[in-house]
């Protein structure tokens, strides 16, 4: 049986849960068949429950050999609670609010402004708001809880999942680090997703419960609860299927579950894992199994150069991947051929000419055509909504450096050619640069993909 709040008149009068009260997963009873749709509507009984509906399995016996990526970890289990209702009465370290990138009253978790009262509105005003997939800390005023971790969830589009899954994973994971960073060990998770912004519900409680797994893998000692808040029948009806998934609470929801997961669970830390774009480390082709490096030496003569050479280590050996090992032309020249060819076999392409520069190998624009490609540019860069190129965040405003200069962050990960329009891009980087081209600058390349190919 899941918890459930007390009903309340108001603010003043609310009822307050302490998380003793607050039922653990442990405690769950398993799902049976007879009662796997009790408190859900028609609208919820086409999903199937995991552990009693084996699709994948013969006779309900899961196939020999299969194994779970999360195994039972009763530490761990112990560490998650489920509770039915809304967090505000809980009273635990800190309660996540699911907001908008302006941190408004309008558009927070329903009811978190009433129960917390007007302190925290005036509060959420003076944070300059909150970008997708990040997270801001306020008091808790008249809350039980200690303190308010406001998140911004990604709006959905289809054609943008990836980026939506790794932007939904990182709230998540954004909540987790700003309660350690505040030396707090207690959350409450109400559902981050929003009917607004389209998410579908089960696919973000694959994201949600996932990261949360993740995160305890790695810091179990700093956390002591893990609050899944769910506040319709629709929400318990996914979690009580899902969460034996990534929280086997034993051996047999172990072996089920690994019948069950998803073809992709993310990476260590839950994010979508996107293959064609690992960074792959490898010796470089054509050497005799030595590394050569070249440093310029300083004087006032001609420079000359000194050689560097390092002694290749054997054990590397089985990290390199063939496939890169066996190029024997420049990659980059490989590229810029291929793109020829795709440029010359799509009449009417023209990306060049779409860019103000001509055809290829034409003169390099003059001062005064830069100026005023440019200015077309950012005209109608301001003259069109870019929000969803924004949510996609791969390319970003992030503060400032030691020496004070403007940083500009590039995220490899979330570039992805197949769901990206490259005219609207283009248009988003002029608009993104526009108040720092004039002043130095510093760029901050990150892969949180980044890994081995092997």
């Amino acid at each position: 049986m899941y918890g459930r709040a007390s009903t309340r008149g108001g603010a003043s009068d609310q009822h307050v849960v302490r998380l003793e009260q607050v039922p653990r997963w442990i405690e769950q009873e398993p799902l049976s068949p007879s009662h796997a749709h009790s408190e859900s509507d028609a609208s919820d009984r086409a999903f199937a429950d995991p552990l009693t509906s084996l699709s994948g399995s013969e006779n309900g016996v899961p196939t020999p050999g299969t194994s779970s990526t999360f195994h039972v970890d009763h530490d761990i289990n112990a560490k998650l609670y489920i509770w039915r209702g809304a967090p505000w009465v809980l009273e635990v370290d800190a309660v996540v609010n699911s907001s908008n990138e302006n941190l408004d009253e309008a558009h927070s978790s329903p009811g978190l402004h009433p129960a917390a009262g007007p302190g925290l509105a005036e509060e959420c005003a003076t944070l300059g708001g909150c970008r997708t997939g990040l997270a801001k800390v306020t008091s808790g005023y008249d809350l039980p809880a200690r303190r308010i971790i406001h998140t911004v969830g990604p709006r959905y589009a289809l054609r943008y999942h990836t980026a939506a899954e790794n932007a939904l994973s990182h709230c998540y994971r954004s909540c987790l680090e700003l309660l350690i960073e505040q030396e707090l060990s207690s959350i409450a998770f109400s559902c981050i997703y929003t009917e607004t912004k389209g998410y579908p519900r089960e696919s973000a409680a694959h994201v949600a419960i996932r990261t949360v797994r993740r995160f305890l893998e790695k810091h179990e000692d700093k956390i002591t609860a893990v609050v899944f808040c769910i506040s319709s029948a629709t929400d318990t009806d996914i979690y009580r299927r899902l969460l034996p998934l990534y929280f086997p609470r034993d051996k047999n929801e172990e072996e089920i579950a690994a019948t069950k997961l998803p073809s992709d669970v993310g990476d260590e830390n839950g994010e979508t894992v996107i293959s064609e774009r690992k960074i792959r480390i490898s010796a470089l082709p054509g050497t005799d199994g030595s590394s050569i490096f070249t440093q310029p030496v300083s004087g006032n003569v001609t420079p000359s150069y000194r050689s560097i050479t390092i002694k290749r280590d054997d054990s590397i050996d089985g990290l390199v991947d063939p496939a890169f090992m066996s190029m024997t032309r420049d990659p980059d020249q490989r590229r810029k051929e291929q793109w020829e060819k795709a440029a010359q076999a799509q009449a009417g392409w023209a990306w060049g000419r779409w860019l103000g520069l001509g055809g290829l190998g034409t003169p390099a624009l003059s001062p005064t055509e830069q100026d005023s490609l440019h200015g077309r540019f950012l005209a109608r860069a301001n003259a069109v909504n870019l929000t969803e190129v924004a949510e996609m965040k791969i390319l970003y405003r992030g503060g400032v450096d030691v020496d004070g200069r403007p940083i500009m962050v590039v995220v490899g990960a979330h570039f992805l050619l197949r769901c990206l329009d490259l005219e609207r891009f283009v248009l988003y980087v002029v608009k993104e640069f526009e108040p720092v081209i004039n002043r130095p600058y510093s760029i901050v390349y990150f892969h949180s993909a980044a890994a081995l190919s092997v």
